[in-house]
């Protein structure tokens, strides 16, 4: 506003400002609308995500069930339950260090099953 004033002391056509006011608050309207739109989209997602049930994988059967990748499924079904039960642990976090015990393995026997299931 205070630009348009400014361009009434420099002789400006009033017409011309007339013109700059309507463009200039069509503008700030369609901005408002838009960063309206994308607040309201921004909620939905929040809620959406609030909404989804975050699955709990606690067994090798519950895994293999929610694999989506068909490439995927099938290597893991052509290696042994040793290696299900460590890719299984490290899904729910644990360190290879901590997997060693469990499975009754060195850390580098897990890499070793790791490195060769990625590579099928």
């Amino acid at each position: 506003m205070a630009a348009l004033e400014r361009s009434r002391g420099k002789g400006v056509e009033e017409s011309t400002i007339d013109l700059l006011y309507t463009y200039d608050r069509a503008e700030f309207n369609s901005d408002r609308r838009f960063y309206r739109y994308l607040n309201d989209v921004a909620e939905y997602l929040e809620e959406t995500i609030a909404q989804e049930q975050t699955i709990e994988v606690s067994t090798v059967a519950d895994m293999l069930d929610e694999i989506e990748n068909e490439n995927l499924y099938q290597a893991l079904l052509t290696v042994d339950k040793r290696t299900l039960q460590i890719v299984l642990l490290k899904m729910q976090g644990y360190s290879t260090k901590e997997i060693a015990p469990l499975v009754g393995l060195t850390t580098g026997a897990i890499y070793a099953r790791l490195d060769h299931l990625r590579k099928s």
